[in-house]
């Protein structure tokens, strides 16, 4: 079981070009890190549930019929007070994604300990954590404390994702700290080279990802849009992978649909621990890179957060 704990987001999305002097049209799409993760994963035939807190209303309707229309388990989706998150969408010529977040006072952020204990799914096997709620307090302390658990009783593989928002955050140095704390503490990070020069402006990629791997993961994972991704290994090992060109219509989601492909491939050869990670040979991880790049590639050619069915990634493998 792949358990993913995070927010849930309306993507507002343009419908159409803008004449000037009109009013933008808008088409609401259910997304948000860890509902994306979730529903990729289970579309690609994995056992998948989502641990969020989710607001009233028809987002919140939308948000939950969502999942279980894609196969997520929704026993750990707790009902909240708060309001559902928004996020507006700007997309540029090449469709690559900008976002405008209305998030003040949402539910995601306001998680408790007692509430993640009892929403923790007993079978899962991979935990997913990031994005906005893994460092927006108060929630980021309780997440940060659970995953911080389930790595060191050793009963489940962590992963963690930072998808850095600036737009959101108020104190960097914070955030910063917080990234350090959940990255050393997951076996598997994903990485975008974007988040990365935020983290740490004019870093190298290579050297980066290499660093961190030293650090406690068994697997980072940088992703840098269609150039090569990265993948270092704590001894030292670091693969490149380039993903496979496509007709992008947008890359809302991506980034989200690389980590459930990911996921997934380790759920399907049995990886499930920090020491099998460490032990995979380069070819079968390579291979498992390739499928996670090649079900972020199929993402892209659809609008808003929609990722592959396994029949649409086996169809592709096979052209």
């Amino acid at each position: 079981m792949i358990t993913v704990c995070g927010e849930l987001v309306i993507d507002l999305i343009p419908a159409g070009e803008t004449r000037p002097g009109q009013a933008p049209q808008y088409t609401a799409f259910p997304g948000g890190n860890a509902l994306n993760v979730a529903v990729a994963a289970a579309r690609l035939g994995a056992v998948s549930h989502l641990m969020a807190r989710v607001g009233p209303g028809p987002f919140g309707a939308l948000l939950r019929g969502h999942a279980a229309a894609n196969g997520v388990g929704t026993d750990a989706m707790l009902d909240a007070a708060e309001p559902v998150s928004l996020a507006v969408v700007e997309l540029a010529a090449d469709g690559s994604a900008g976002y405008s977040f209305h998030t003040v006072g949402a539910a995601d952020w306001q998680w408790t300990a007692e509430e993640l204990a009892r929403a923790w799914p007993a079978d899962t096997r991979i935990v997913h954590v990031g994005s906005i709620s893994s460092w927006t307090p108060p929630g980021s302390a309780a997440i940060a404390d659970l995953v911080a658990r389930v790595r060191a009783d050793g009963t489940a593989l962590v992963s963690f994702d930072p998808n850095v928002r600036p737009g959101l955050i108020a104190d960097a140095d914070a955030v910063r700290a917080q990234v350090e704390l959940l990255r050393r503490t997951a076996d598997v990070v994903k990485v975008s080279a974007e988040d990365l020069q935020w983290l740490d402006p004019g870093a190298d990629l290579d050297a980066t990802a290499l660093a961190w791997a030293a650090e406690g993961p068994s697997l980072v994972v940088v992703t840098d849009g269609g150039e090569p991704l990265r993948a270092a290994r704590p001894d030292g090992t670091l693969l490149r992978r380039r993903p496979p060109v496509v007709d992008v219509v947008d890359t809302v989601g991506a980034g989200d649909s690389l980590a459930a492909g990911l996921f997934a491939g380790l759920a399907r050869t049995g990886v499930l621990t920090s020491a099998a990670l460490r032990e995979l040979p380069e070819a079968d991880l390579a291979a498992l890179l390739d499928d996670a790049a090649l079900v972020a590639a199929l993402a892209c050619t659809k609008a808003g957060a929609n990722p592959p069915t396994l029949a649409e990634l086996e169809a592709a493998r096979a052209r």
